[in-house]
């Protein structure tokens, strides 16, 4: 005779939500970071900085620049060695995973210390580079998914993945040099 506890059907363990199970989860992040970048705007309108800290939010905003858009295009970068067969799927997966640390630092950093710039939230320029940085933290969020489903992927990508990564690393790339474009033009205004 079974004991009770032997005869209990046994439940699968349960796991955390994680950020890219879903198109939901990746969704309900985006709407997070949406009220976190417009709180941190609510914010800009509120601070003041004296020179001491405008400058170092300056140099914390070039060094950001630097660390999260080197990032982005190292990993577009290995995408474009898969792309044309001098890497393969695997090799490209696991090096680009390592990249999001640092792109999401530098944005991060890019977005926090850009508030504390002073920016002329009146400005036409001005509005499309926020559109451009939430656009392009969205674009990320997604791209987090799209690289799991190519970590995941058994056999040979589909056209509707390939796609979908091109589109992810065009998009990807007109934030990123539209937005440093605007920070030039604003700078030199």
């Amino acid at each position: 005779m079974l004991s009770p506890a032997a005869a209990a059907p046994v439940r699968p363990a349960l796991r955390p939500v994680r950020l890219y199970d879903s198109w939901w989860t990746v969704a309900a992040a985006g709407l997070g970071a949406m009220a976190v970048l417009t709180a941190g705007l609510w914010f800009s309108l509120h601070i003041r900085t004296d020179e001491s800290l405008h400058t170092a939010a300056l140099f914390v905003h070039l060094a950001s620049l630097v660390l999260g858009f080197g990032a982005v295009l190292s990993a577009d970068y290995y995408g474009l060695l898969w792309a044309t067969g001098r890497a393969p799927l695997a090799e490209v997966v696991a090096a680009t995973s390592r990249l999001h640390v640092p792109i999401w630092a530098g944005l991060g950093g890019l977005v926090v210390s850009g508030l504390m710039l002073h920016p002329d939230l009146h400005s036409l320029l001005t509005q499309v580079k926020i559109g451009l940085v939430g656009l392009l933290t969205l674009n990320g969020l997604q791209a987090g998914l799209l690289g799991r489903r190519l970590s995941e992927a058994a056999g040979p990508i589909g056209r509707g993945v390939m796609v979908w990564g091109g589109a992810t690393a065009l998009l990807s790339q007109v934030c990123w040099w539209g937005a440093v474009g605007i920070g030039f033009l604003n700078t030199n205004r």
